[in-house]
């Protein structure tokens, strides 16, 4: 007996059966069960049944309602984490209350209730929020470092200065604007940050040699805004020359003047993060060999991503790790931009900090993205 039989003798019995009497629905239940050879119990349940198609209800999703899926809260993390290069969602949530109100001028789209909800977001919500939008970068730059010469056996080596709280000790490095290819002039990016507030500074260079690195290195130090005490490299001749070992070793009182150990980019890790976050997130791989582009660079490290990265771009910093087993569990600290970090830090004057409140309060980060985009569009043409 098919499927569909069963349904329409099925429809038939129950009219019968709502009927009668209780002797006579035992009767019909047993012919039922017979004919259709059903289990008593099942058949019951069948003939009680108000309908024949069985409806599910949709199952409720656990938990409290969502609250933050609304057009404004979503536009606004998707504008924020474009804005910043991509960062994750930790560095994201600590800088929402220095974007928000910037924001507001630029795009009038966030009711009051969606500010608060964005004053309270948690990370894992905003991965939530952002997990349609994510993608993933696959491009490797190539890297252009040659040992130095013998003068590496003047220059000691350091390995451990990761968990330095003083401001001044910098990690120093070049990246190569060569495209695919090494060969010939180009533009290089001499990077620099420093290692407990990562506070960066960036200057573009012609080529590689070592007395356009000097002076790049040189107009770094007078822009800092606290004094260098120590300059980690790693082997490249444009660092291990006699120039800038005296440079650093003839002066009151002499700069730590150090390097990484040969093939070992993780001795330079602080800088070797920045050069991908900063330098290749924003200025790219392609090849600039244009010397005018030396000027149009410097333009914008000197100004608008000096002041977007130091001041509105939180970062984290490892305060330890343990390993279990097989595996390294890290902790970082609670994110916070270079600013605030050189603000925290009692080895600065309180003039100078006063000095950088007011510039800070003077500049929109929506404004300097949007100008540092123009100003590459004419680098790149």
């Amino acid at each position: 007996m098919s499927k569909k039989s069963k349904n329409e003798y099925l429809i038939e019995i129950r009219k019968r059966y709502l009927k009668e009497n209780k002797e006579e629905k035992q009767k019909i239940l047993d012919e039922f069960c017979r004919i259709c050879k059903y289990n008593r119990k099942y058949a019951i349940r069948l003939i009680n049944k108000k309908s024949l198609s069985i409806k599910v209800k949709k199952r409720l999703k656990p938990g409290p309602k969502a609250k933050y899926n609304t057009s404004g809260i979503v536009q606004f993390l998707k504008d924020l984490w474009m804005s910043t290069n991509l960062i994750c969602s930790p560095r994201l949530k600590a800088i929402i209350p220095y974007w928000i109100t910037c924001y507001k001028s630029e795009k009038n789209i966030l009711t009051k209730k969606e500010e608060t909800l964005l004053r309270e977001i948690s990370p894992a919500t905003i991965d939530r929020l952002l997990s349609s939008f994510r993608g993933r970068y696959e491009k490797r730059g190539l890297s252009t470092t040659r040992p130095g010469s013998m003068i590496r056996e003047l220059i000691p080596i350091k390995t451990e200065q990761w968990n330095e709280s003083r401001p001044g000790f910098v990690e120093v490095d070049t990246v190569a604007h060569c495209g695919s290819n090494v060969s010939g002039e180009y533009t290089n990016t001499v990077n620099m940050v420093d290692i407990a507030t990562g506070w960066t500074i960036q200057r573009a260079v012609w080529g590689k040699g070592e007395t356009n690195t000097f002076k790049a290195i040189r107009e770094i130090e007078l822009t800092l805004p606290f004094k260098l005490k120590g300059f980690d490299c790693d082997n490249g001749k444009e660092f291990m020359n006699y120039r800038l070992l005296k440079y650093f070793k003839n002066r009151t009182p002499p700069v730590s003047y150090t390097r990484s150990r040969a093939y070992h980019k993780n001795d330079n890790s602080h800088i070797e993060e920045k050069n991908w976050t900063i330098v290749r997130q924003y200025i790219g791989y392609d090849r600039l060999d244009k010397p005018n582009q030396v000027e149009q660079l410097n333009n914008i490290y000197k100004n608008e991503l000096y002041w977007l990265v130091n001041f509105f771009i939180a970062s984290t910093k490892l305060k330890s790790k343990k390993r279990i087993g097989s595996k390294i569990k890290k902790i970082h600290d609670k994110p916070k931009t270079p600013f605030e970090r050189l603000c925290d830090t009692i080895y600065i004057d309180e003039e100078k900090k006063l000095e950088l409140i007011r510039l800070r309060n003077k500049l929109n980060p929506f404004e300097l993205q949007r100008r540092i985009k123009e100003k590459l569009k004419l680098v790149h043409s």
